[in-house]
């Protein structure tokens, strides 16, 4: 099932059913359907997607949290060790945009990055939640852009200022719950700008995955529902390539994730 959050003739967002060419409401927003565990009946008709604006599907989530270095190829070519534990920063939650809003390269940067990322968002929470448990936790998937100033994350070890510009968090175009998702573990994953791919890797790829990224982030903060963890990119990001790649006015990125959709987004 594809769950949207939406928002039509100016009224407060809420929680949607896509169903082909139309959203249907559930009356609610989404943090309170991830946390109720089940999607609730969907109320009336719907409208078509036309008719609606087309939000992050989790806002504002309660954490953001984003694992760097977590595909073998990446943290080569970004020239680190392949890490022994999971490299975790986050992002602020208002940064967070949707399908279609635009990416806005800000005044002080001038080096802003791509990666494509593969996600998953909490349904039911908790501490210490053991790997063979993990999957018990995770409602669905959605995609993530972890756009990047790679000047302001390299001027210091700590990487949050650099990744955490307003516009530097799209997600979407929907979040996709975890029985359509046989195998999250084995999607392709890749990113386009003007034709030309320039990140495709696969989530077998992952040096951390799923119930190993939960297992360890839990040991140290309680999950929440709504809680969005972005696993991680693949090789081919801009700062890397030769010549570097930056983002620039005028592109569209296109972020693609099997089995969930893609996700677009203007560069202004």
């Amino acid at each position: 099932m594809r769950l949207v959050t939406f928002r039509r003739d100016g009224a407060a967002p809420q929680a949607g059913m896509l169903s082909g060419n139309r959203v249907i409401g559930m009356g609610t927003d989404m943090l309170s359907v991830l946390a109720a565990g089940k999607v609730p009946q969907a109320i009336g008709s719907g409208h078509d997607v036309s008719e609606v604006t087309m939000m992050a599907p989790v806002p504002r989530p309660p954490k953001l949290i984003c694992v760097g270095l977590n595909y073998r190829d990446h943290a080569m070519e970004a020239g680190m060790e392949i890490p022994k534990v999971p490299t975790i920063f986050n992002k602020f939650p208002n940064v967070v945009i949707g399908p279609g809003e635009s990416i806005v390269l800000p005044k002080a940067s001038e080096r802003p990055d791509y990666e494509a990322e593969f996600a998953f968002v909490i349904g039911r929470g908790g501490r210490h939640i053991s790997a063979a448990r993990a999957m018990d936790h995770v409602f669905g998937y959605t995609i993530v852009n972890d756009v990047s100033a790679r000047d302001f994350q390299m001027a210091t070890s700590q990487w949050l200022m650099g990744k955490t510009f307003d516009t530097f968090a799209p997600m979407g175009p929907w979040l996709v719950t975890a029985d359509e998702i046989r195998d999250p573990h084995a999607l392709d994953i890749s990113l386009e700008i003007g034709g030309e791919v320039l990140q495709h890797s696969n989530t077998r790829e992952l040096i951390f995955k799923i119930p190993e990224l939960v297992e360890f982030i839990s040991s140290v903060v309680t999950l929440e529902p709504g809680d969005v963890v972005s696993t991680g990119t693949p090789s081919g990001v801009g700062f890397a390539r030769k010549p570097p790649r930056y983002l620039k006015a005028g592109d569209e990125v296109i972020v693609r994730v099997e089995g969930i959709g893609e996700l677009r987004n203007p560069v202004v």
